[in-house]
């Protein structure tokens, strides 16, 4: 999997030589990013969302024009319809908020992007992570965590069922006789809940997956029970290959209370990847990046992943207590300041890491020392796959295409060639049967 953010990975990657210029809005962009990724065989094209224009308050964080905060981007389930006319296999996969949203203006949207790439949508399911969104929704402050997470678990809920809705065969369309559909093939949804109330039926046909693929980000409690209930798909954040084995062993060891197969799930760590023909060259782009990072953006930086002001610290003193429970993103807080910790960083030195990984693990070298480092992590149970970042676009996911990815299909780990029509095969995980539900004026007669 890799992002389809333009801007690169690196918090100064649109900075150097080789990367794109005029990257906001950019269509074009997009378009030869989902190309290029397929020509890779990658799994998944990754959009991130919000619903707020983030740090105005940091001037110069602000004007850094930050790869995570995105000041001017697409809508995502609109970009990523126009790039299932110029693709045919990769799945198009986008964030969307179960916070700040309606579970049955969601289902029709991911339901018609299935439709529209034959089969390719994923969802990835977050409850806002970013307080600065709730003004723009009519809140004055966020939604408490157990609270969003009880409105998820409901949302994702209500979603299914929805897509549940018609039968796969519903529409016969026959001439012959004028019937368009069978009206014993589609059933209300009647939901009455917590959070929702939905009668549904969706007025869009079932989905060729059946369901869009479920992805899920969070780390917490909340989250890691979550991802086991429900989640295909997971993000993990983790610096070292121990702790992604052990988030990974926790993780499948949750399902089988919710009657699932560990194998009905795919954990994906982010890694960014520095790539070159030599382990120099690879060294020289990571350097030249570094270079563009003055200590003032790194301080702001950091400051914005720990979620805590960190410009009043000495520089080359250590990260004061994090342990702190925060609104927003709590995994890569905790990341972040166990690294430090564990390795007695400075702040300087912290933000050192965590700037050209965006506080995930880094792999760095030529393609055999790339390919050597994804092989161990994969065998050792610490991952499935990858979430890979590309610190500068094009160059970054083009040499990983044509570097890396050879090298790891000589050794038997990636696929020459997609399997299948929809996503769901191609990453080999099952179609979701429909769910019938009871009707209560026949269960009475």
């Amino acid at each position: 999997m890799t992002s389809l953010i333009g801007l690169g990975s690196h918090l100064a990657g649109w900075r150097h030589p080789d990367a794109w210029s005029h990257t906001s809005m950019n269509l074009d962009h997009a378009i030869q990013i989902a190309k290029l990724a397929e020509r890779g065989k990658f799994d998944l094209l990754f959009l991130a969302d919000g619903n707020a224009v983030r740090q105005m308050d940091k001037p110069e964080l602000f004007a850094a024009n930050s790869r995570s905060d995105r000041p001017a981007v697409f809508e995502p389930l609109t970009l990523l319809a126009a790039l299932s006319q110029h693709t045919s296999h990769i799945g198009l996969f986008a964030t969307a908020t179960t916070t700040y949203d309606e579970p049955y203006l969601l289902a029709r949207r991911f339901a018609s992007l299935d439709h529209l790439s034959k089969g390719r949508a994923c969802w990835n399911i977050v409850t806002g992570s970013y307080a600065g969104d709730s003004v723009n929704f009519g809140r004055a402050e966020h939604v408490p965590r157990g609270e969003r997470y009880a409105r998820a678990r409901e949302f994702v809920q209500v979603c299914m069922g929805l897509w549940d809705s018609w039968a796969e065969d519903a529409f016969i369309e026959d001439k012959a006789t004028g019937r368009y559909l069978d009206p014993g093939k589609v059933q209300r949804l009647d939901h009455e809940g917590r959070f929702f109330s939905v009668q549904g039926p969706l007025n869009v046909a079932r989905p060729p997956q059946g369901y869009p693929l479920l992805f899920t980000a969070g780390q917490s409690e909340e989250g890691r029970e979550m991802a086991a209930e429900l989640a295909e798909g997971l993000f993990s954040v983790c610096t070292t290959k121990q702790e992604a084995q052990e988030f990974y062993a926790d993780i499948k060891a949750r399902m089988a209370k919710y009657g699932r197969a560990p194998d009905a799930l795919r954990i994906l760590p982010g890694c960014t990847i520095y790539v070159g023909r030599s382990e120099a060259e690879a060294e020289e782009l990571y350097e030249e990046l570094q270079a563009l990072i003055v200590p003032s953006l790194g301080v702001a930086y950091l400051s914005k992943f720990c979620e805590a002001d960190l410009s009043g610290y000495p520089l080359d003193g250590p990260l004061p207590d994090l342990s702190a429970e925060v609104a927003g993103v709590a995994s890569y807080r905790q990341a972040i300041a166990e690294m430090a910790r564990r390795d007695v960083l400075t702040i300087r030195q912290t933000y050192q890491r965590v700037v050209p990984s965006l506080g995930h693990v880094l792999f760095k070298g030529n393609p055999i020392q790339i390919a050597d480092q994804m092989e161990d992590w994969y065998r050792g149970k610490a991952c499935d796959g990858f979430n890979i970042d590309m610190p500068v676009l094009p160059r970054c996911l083009r040499d990983f295409v044509d570097l890396v990815v050879p090298e790891l299909q000589r050794r038997g780990l990636f696929r020459t060639e997609y399997a299948g029509g929809t996503l769901r095969e191609t990453m080999g995980l099952a179609r979701p049967a429909r769910r019938i539900r009871a009707r209560p004026d026949l269960a009475a007669e």
